[in-house]
C-alpha cells in the first residue's frame, strides 16, 4: 500500500511536467522548421530582417533605404520585446493546479502610463526622420546638369530632353525609353494633359504624381549603369497595365550619341506638356 501511494502521489506530478514540456517542444520544432525554409530558400539577412527594397540606383536612393531600413529596426525590437514579456508572462504566471488562479489585477496606473509614453516617444521618432529625410529629397537645387520634362498621357510616356530641344516616345507597340547619363544629377517635371499618372523607377525608390495643370518636380542623380524597368503607379484607365517604359542610364558620350539619333530622326522640339500655357503637339498626334 505504501509503494502504490508513493506512485500515486508522483503520477500525476510527472504527467503535469510532461505536459508542460510540449508546447516548448512544439514552439522549439516550429522555429527550425520556419529557420530551415528560410535557408533553403536562399534568402540574404537584409532580404529576411529588412523585407529589402530593390538595390538604389540613385544617390538620394540610399536615403530611402536608410529610413527603412532604421523603421525595421525600430519594428524588430518592439517585437522582440514585446514577444519576450508574452513568453515571460505566460511561463512565470501560468496556472500550476487546476484550482489554482494567479494574481488578478485591474489597473496599474504605471504600467499605464508607460505603454501610452512610449509608443508616442517612437511616433514622434519615427515621424521626425521621416520629415527631415523627406526634405532632403524633395530638395530642388536648381543645379541639375539635365532637365527632362516627363509627360504621362493615356496610355504611354514622353519625355522631353528640355536643354537639348528633343524628345522621345512611347507607341502602343514599343513603350517608351528614357536614357539618362550616368552621374549626373537630373531635374524632373512631370506634366500631364489628361488624367492622374505617376512616374515610378522601383530601382530609383521614388515615385511622384502626374497631375493634370500641376508641375511636379524633383532631382535625382542616377549613378549605376544598367537598365531599370519604369511604370505608372497610378490606376489611370482602361490601358493602365500598358504604360511602362524603361530607363537606361549610359556614359555621357552615349547619352550625347543618343540625343544626336533623335534629331536625326526627326525628334527635334517638344512634346506638349500638357500645361495650358503649351503650344506644342500632343503625344498622341505625334505618334500617329
Amino acid at each position: 500500500m505504501r509503494h502504490s501511494t508513493q506512485t500515486g502521489s508522483t503520477g500525476p506530478r510527472l504527467r503535469g511536467r510532461a505536459a508542460s514540456r510540449r508546447p516548448a517542444r512544439a514552439a522549439a520544432l516550429g522555429v527550425g522548421a520556419i529557420a530551415t525554409a528560410v535557408l533553403l530558400s536562399g534568402c540574404t539577412v537584409n532580404e529576411i530582417v529588412f523585407l529589402d527594397l530593390p538595390e538604389p540606383a540613385t544617390e538620394q536612393g540610399s536615403i530611402t533605404q536608410n529610413l527603412w531600413q532604421g523603421a525595421w529596426i525600430a519594428a524588430w525590437a518592439v517585437g522582440i520585446v514585446t514577444w519576450g514579456l508574452m513568453i515571460w508572462a505566460a511561463v512565470a504566471y501560468r496556472r500550476r493546479h487546476r484550482s489554482e488562479v494567479p494574481e488578478q489585477t485591474k489597473y496599474n496606473l504605471p504600467i499605464e502610463i508607460m505603454y501610452t509614453v512610449i509608443p508616442l516617444f517612437m511616433v514622434l521618432g519615427l515621424f521626425w526622420f521621416t520629415a527631415r529625410d523627406q526634405s532632403e529629397i524633395l530638395a530642388v537645387k536648381n543645379d541639375q546638369d539635365l532637365t527632362v520634362n516627363v509627360v504621362g498621357y493615356r496610355w504611354n510616356w514622353g519625355f522631353n530632353y528640355l536643354d537639348q530641344d528633343a524628345y522621345a516616345v512611347g507607341t502602343p507597340t514599343e513603350p517608351a525609353l528614357l536614357v539618362l547619363p550616368v552621374d549626373e544629377k537630373v531635374k524632373f517635371t512631370l506634366t500631364s494633359p489628361d488624367v492622374i499618372h505617376s512616374f515610378w523607377v522601383p530601382d530609383f525608390l521614388f515615385k511622384m504624381d502626374v497631375i493634370p495643370g500641376k508641375t511636379n518636380q524633383f532631382e535625382l542623380t542616377p549613378n549605376k549603369i544598367g537598365t531599370y524597368p519604369g511604370r505608372c503607379a497610378e490606376l489611370c484607365g482602361v490601358d493602365h497595365a500598358r504604360m511602362l517604359f524603361t530607363v537606361k542610364v549610359v556614359p555621357k558620350d552615349e547619352f550625347d550619341q543618343y540625343i544626336a539619333d533623335l534629331k536625326a530622326n526627326g525628334q527635334s522640339g517638344l512634346l506638349d506638356t500638357g500645361m495650358s500655357t503649351d503650344h506644342g503637339q500632343m503625344p498622341d498626334e505625334r505618334t500617329t
